[in-house]
């Protein structure tokens, strides 16, 4: 990692409000203006800024239910995986999908308007692929939500 500290606070700032401007950025970094554009665009440019998106409040577009599901499956080949990604990936109320290490094989997180959706959601899960066992947990209240990635700090 060959970032120094303007640019750990470029990112700090820019995942906090992709919308502030590069002036503004610039005088908080202690940075001219051209030199500030040309390290964000050199961030992009190496991957450390993968989109610059908006995010969206799922309860006022009536999506804001969110289910954890784990799911355990007894097939565990590339094929078969490569599968269940491309159904996943079918599925536009699962927002986040991990393949795991522990008692189940994969995690999703599905957003919907409420337990109804939910059920088509589960029966058109199971539908269309083979699994061991799925495990739905309902979360009740989100106490804490970040899209900020921790920043370390370099050693110098």
């Amino acid at each position: 990692m060959d970032l120094d500290l303007i640019d750990l606070d470029i990112l700090a700032l820019i995942q906090r409000d992709v919308s502030i401007s590069t002036e503004f950025i610039s005088q908080h970094v202690g940075i001219s203006k051209t030199p500030c554009w040309r390290r964000i665009q050199r961030l992009e440019k190496l991957g450390y800024i993968k989109k610059k998106v908006a995010l969206l409040d799922a309860n006022k577009l009536e999506v804001g239910v969110s289910v954890f599901v784990q799911i355990k499956t007894n097939r565990h080949d590339a094929d078969w995986a490569d599968e269940l990604t491309h159904l996943i990936e079918g599925f536009p109320e699962v927002v986040e999908f991990y393949r795991m290490a522990g008692e189940y094989d994969y995690l999703l997180r599905v957003l919907v308007k409420d337990i109804g959706a939910y059920d088509e959601f589960y029966k058109k899960l199971i539908r269309s692929t083979s699994l061991t066992d799925v495990t739905s947990n309902f979360a009740m209240e989100q106490i804490k939500y970040t899209t900020e990635v921790p920043l370390v700090t370099p050693k110098t």
